[in-house]
């Protein structure tokens, strides 16, 4: 059994596997495509069995030129396409994109549109492709409120409704986050298409790019990256929070025992 591993220049996405296993390195592109920066790759499998990349790149994180691109390796072949603009707002930066798709096949992208020198200033955008990713909607904004930020697709809960992990960052400095930065998920409800945000995880340095998984019809958990510096902290871990009420509530965040160096 293969288990594959996508290469996105510096950026890789690694599956756990066992030594009897064998794993399948791929180089997907480099810099001949979208500038020299790239940042946070996604990936999904579509229902025809294509798999989706969808990513942000130009020549530099917070240049007006950054845009989300996404390419697609079609369902038996071995050649990924080559990447195409999906979203992009005229001299902003874009930011981490999140493709996904849902149990009626509608694919969703959500992203982040920078509106100032630094994340603290963006907001969470989002669009959606009924053909399977060959075409999208218009843009949407889905968070008004500046400094809100996603990283991770949604999970669909024992309960049909979506949850989306959400963060909202604090700080004006590009290097360190601040401590009141936190996390939160927005629930989709299909029937009546809307989104409820939940009450925000705090944490001591504060916490963002929550990670959640449903254990039983009550009961998540969701780990979360640090908040701090981005330098190396010999002692920095992830950061755990509870639901046990389906997701609707969560407990404050506290220190795991997962290390996280940022």
């Amino acid at each position: 059994m293969k288990k594959l591993l996508v290469v996105l220049t510096l950026f890789t996405l690694i599956p756990l596997v066992s030594s009897a296993e064998e794993i399948q390195i791929t180089k997907v592109i480099g810099t001949e495509f979208s500038g020299a920066y790239k940042h946070p790759a996604t990936i999904t499998e579509l229902d025809n069995g294509d798999l989706y990349i969808a990513y942000y790149g130009g020549e530099g994180e917070y240049q007006g030129d950054t845009a989300v691109f996404g390419l697609r390796l079609p369902k038996g072949s071995s050649k990924w396409t080559d990447p195409v603009k999906i979203a992009d707002t005229p001299n902003r930066s874009e930011g981490n994109g999140a493709i996904w798709q849902a149990p009626d096949g509608k694919v969703w992208l959500f992203y982040i549109t920078n509106y100032g020198p630094t994340w603290s200033t963006s907001r969470i955008k989002y669009k959606y492709s009924e053909d399977g990713a060959k075409t999208w909607s218009d843009s949407y904004m889905l968070v008004f409120d500046q400094g809100t930020m996603i990283r991770s697709a949604p999970i669909v809960l024992n309960d049909g409704d979506y949850l989306l992990p959400v963060y909202h960052e604090t700080g004006g400095d590009r290097e360190i986050v601040g401590n009141d930065t936190c996390s939160y998920f927005l629930r989709y409800n299909l029937k009546k298409k809307t989104w409820t945000p939940t009450n925000r995880i705090y944490s001591k340095l504060g916490n963002l790019q929550g990670a959640p998984v449903q254990i039983d019809d009550n009961y998540l958990v969701a780990y979360m990256r640090r908040g701090g510096g981005y330098g190396i902290m010999k002692d920095g871990v992830a950061y755990r929070s509870e639901s046990r009420d389906g997701g609707k509530t969560w407990s404050k965040g506290i220190e795991s025992n997962f290390k996280n160096p940022n």
